[in-house]
């Protein structure tokens, strides 16, 4: 698990916990981008990354391309579509000279399942699930399908709205096969 702060708390055997820190009395900051590269020398089954704001976005996208597909993290954005675009923008922090159409091309080939969270008074919802298919540098457009989606907060009132209705019990794929 990395985070800048820690905040997620796991209680399962066998979680390593790495902490990025800034520079202070002589000792160098310790980024996210390094704790990823670190993690890989420890073979993980499973990398829990608390927060994507930035250059690490490359880092992470090269980790879920070369094997590590048991990655979990998360992007703020207002919906699910835009934390795709938001993920090409932080990738584009790192300095990492590549096409804007590759960069796209990789997150279609390595992301499987976007999850919105909402927060709304009181609560927070998963709001949103996408499954991505693909991406076509030709019409510059990704192949998404919406596995479930929360309706607005004046629609949630309806009586005869329930999990199922909101395709909430739908069967959600496991990773794409090698």
């Amino acid at each position: 698990m990395i985070e800048d702060t820690a905040e997620i708390q796991i209680q399962k055997p066998n979680v390593l916990r790495l902490e990025a820190r800034r520079e202070q009395n002589g000792f160098p900051a310790v980024t996210i981008r390094d704790l990823l590269k670190a993690t890989l020398r420890h073979r993980p089954d499973r990398i829990i990354v608390g927060e994507i704001r930035g250059g690490e976005a490359f880092d992470l996208l090269q980790l879920l391309n070369t094997g590590h597909s048991g990655t979990i993290s998360t992007v703020h954005a207002n919906s699910a579509v835009q934390g795709l675009s938001r993920f090409a923008t932080c990738v584009l922090q790192s300095g990492v000279e590549m096409p804007y159409r590759a960069i796209k091309t990789n997150i279609a080939d390595s992301l499987n399942i976007l999850i919105q969270i909402e927060r709304r008074p009181g609560r927070r919802y998963v709001s949103e699930v996408l499954e991505i298919r693909k991406y076509d540098p030709r019409s510059d457009q990704y192949d998404f399908s919406r596995l479930c989606t929360l309706p607005h907060k004046n629609e949630l009132e309806s009586p005869e709205l329930s999990e199922s209705s909101l395709g909430f019990n739908r069967h959600i794929p496991g990773p794409k096969p090698l």
